[in-house]
C-alpha cells in the first residue's frame, strides 16, 4: 500500500486523509446511532406504565432522560407538566418538539461532513488525474540529448500512474462514504419516525393526567 501510495505522487495525500477522517465518521455513527442508545423498544411502555396514576418524581424522570434520545424527548414532557400542570396540549407539544429537534440536531451529527467526502473524494481523484496527465504531456517535451518529439519512457509511465491511482482511490474513498452516508441517513430517518410516533402517543397519555 504504501509503494501504491509513492507511486501515486502527492496528490493522493489528500485522499488519503479523507479515507481515515471516513473511517473514523463511520465508527462513530456506528456507535452513536445503535438502537439502545436512540430508542430502546420498550422504553415508551415503560413511561405509560410508570406514570399510569400520575407524574412520576424528578429522579425518575432524570433516569429517564439519561437513558437515550427518546427518553430525552419523553423526559421533555413530564418537566413541563411538573413545571406547569395546567399546561395546553399545545405547549407540551411545542416544548416535546423542542426537544426532538435538538435530538435530530445530534444524530445527524457528521452526516454532512461524510456526504462532503463522498462527493469531493472523486474530485480529488480527478485532480490527480489532470496532474498525472500533466506530467504525461510534460514528458512529450524535447529534452537535452533527445530528438524533437521524444519522449522519456519513465516520465510517462509515472505520469501514467499518478493518472490512474488517483483515479482509483478517488472511487474508492468516495463509493464506500456514500453507501454508509445513504445507510445512516436512512437509520436516522427511522429513528426520528419512531420518536415522532412516540411523541404523538405520549402527548395523549399526559393530556390524560393533566385532566384527572
Amino acid at each position: 500500500m504504501l509503494s501504491i501510495i509513492q507511486a501515486a505522487g502527492w496528490p493522493i495525500w489528500p485522499l488519503v486523509a479523507c479515507s481515515i477522517l471516513a473511517l473514523a465518521l463511520i465508527i462513530e455513527r456506528f456507535v452513536s446511532l445503535k438502537t439502545a442508545r436512540i430508542a430502546p423498544p420498550k422504553l415508551l411502555d415503560e413511561a405509560l406504565a410508570v406514570s399510569r396514576t400520575s407524574v412520576p418524581p424528578a429522579d425518575v424522570v432524570n433516569q429517564l432522560e439519561q437513558n437515550s434520545a427518546l427518553g430525552e424527548v419523553l423526559a421533555s414532557g413530564f418537566r413541563a407538566l411538573n413545571a406547569n400542570p395546567r399546561c395546553s396540549e399545545a405547549d407540551l407539544r411545542a416544548i416535546m418538539e423542542a426537544a426532538g429537534r435538538t435530538v435530530a440536531h445530534r444524530l445527524e451529527r457528521y452526516l454532512a461532513a461524510l456526504a462532503t467526502i463522498a462527493s469531493a473524494a472523486p474530485l480529488l481523484g480527478l485532480l490527480g488525474t489532470v496532474i498525472g496527465m500533466i506530467e504525461i504531456f510534460g514528458a512529450q517535451a524535447p529534452s537535452a540529448g533527445a530528438t524533437m518529439g521524444g519522449a522519456n519512457p519513465v516520465q510517462l509511465a509515472h505520469g501514467i500512474s499518478v493518472a490512474l491511482y488517483n483515479t482509483a482511490f478517488g472511487l474508492i474513498v468516495a463509493i464506500p462514504s456514500l453507501i454508509f452516508w445513504r445507510y445512516f441517513r436512512a437509520r436516522v430517518d427511522g429513528y426520528l419516525l419512531t420518536m415522532e410516533l412516540a411523541s404523538e402517543r405520549f402527548v395523549r397519555h399526559l393530556e390524560t393526567l393533566r385532566n384527572r
